[in-house]
């Protein structure tokens, strides 16, 4: 065989031995092989070409549905969030997993913060000993409400997610709620409230919305937000009430 036929079989990934018994080469192994046969050829070594690696295969939306679906109760759906290769999950320290309580409320929250993705647990750090706060002044504590993010996964910086970033998700927060069946949902921050129940936070802050599922949804500003502008707290508090009133009722 000659040097330039033995160059484009390398070129291709793949190296013949005498035998005649093709063996997948590493792309280092190609670069040596190439440099080798075409100074061979020419008697000076050539410029390398490495040829393209083939993207991954992302998975399709409709594919995450039908594995969102399967799960018949809360612990297989946490494994199932667990180990889905979402494309956030690379640059996430921790799969940030929904929080299951026994009650009738569920929080339904923004993408994870920097303490969420360190500790792998939601609503965490500050925002969460406000929370918890919060929570504390209508009776409740965590093991009273169930807690869902929006993503399992922190963006890189926090920054706003792609659609394809929240699409990706969005399957396994439907099946949470499904399993979880609250009465009422506790939006907090603009993307839970515009991506469930396509709600304007700023037009229906603390306004009590009933949805198709018979769910009452009350979308309220983000504790974040409140540690940021702590005069937002008092409307936060109005809704709260709504909240404590609706779920006597529920």
């Amino acid at each position: 065989m000659s040097n330039g036929a033995l160059c484009d079989l390398v070129l291709s990934g793949v190296q013949w031995e005498l035998s005649e018994t093709p063996t997948v080469v590493s792309q280092n192994a190609q670069k040596e092989a190439i440099q080798k046969a075409s100074s061979n050829v020419t008697g000076r070594a050539t410029p390398v070409v490495v040829p393209p690696i083939a993207p991954a295969q992302s998975i399709s939306l409709d594919t995450v549905r039908s594995m969102a679906s399967r799960p018949t109760d809360v612990d297989a759906l946490k494994r199932m969030i667990q180990e889905f290769n979402h494309p956030l999950r690379g640059g996430a320290t921790n799969t940030v997993l929904l929080h299951t309580g026994q009650g009738k409320l569920l929080i339904l929250t923004d993408i994870p913060s920097s303490d969420d993705d360190a500790s792998g647990c939601i609503l965490s750090g500050n925002a969460g000993d406000l929370m918890d706060k919060m929570l504390a002044a209508i009776g409740l504590t965590r093991d009273d409400v169930s807690i869902v993010p929006m993503l399992f996964w922190r963006t890189p910086g926090g920054r706003s997610p792609s659609r394809e970033e929240i699409d990706l998700s969005r399957p396994f927060v439907d099946k949470a709620i499904e399993l979880l069946a609250p009465s009422v949902i506790l939006t907090l921050g603009a993307l839970p409230a515009s991506e469930y129940a396509n709600l304007n936070l700023a037009k229906s802050h603390g306004v009590p919305t009933v949805l198709e599922n018979g769910i009452t949804l009350v979308p309220i500003f983000h504790p974040n937000y409140l540690i940021l502008k702590p005069a937002a707290k008092r409307d936060v508090w109005t809704a709260l009430q709504n909240v404590q009133n609706i779920l006597k009722n529920a």
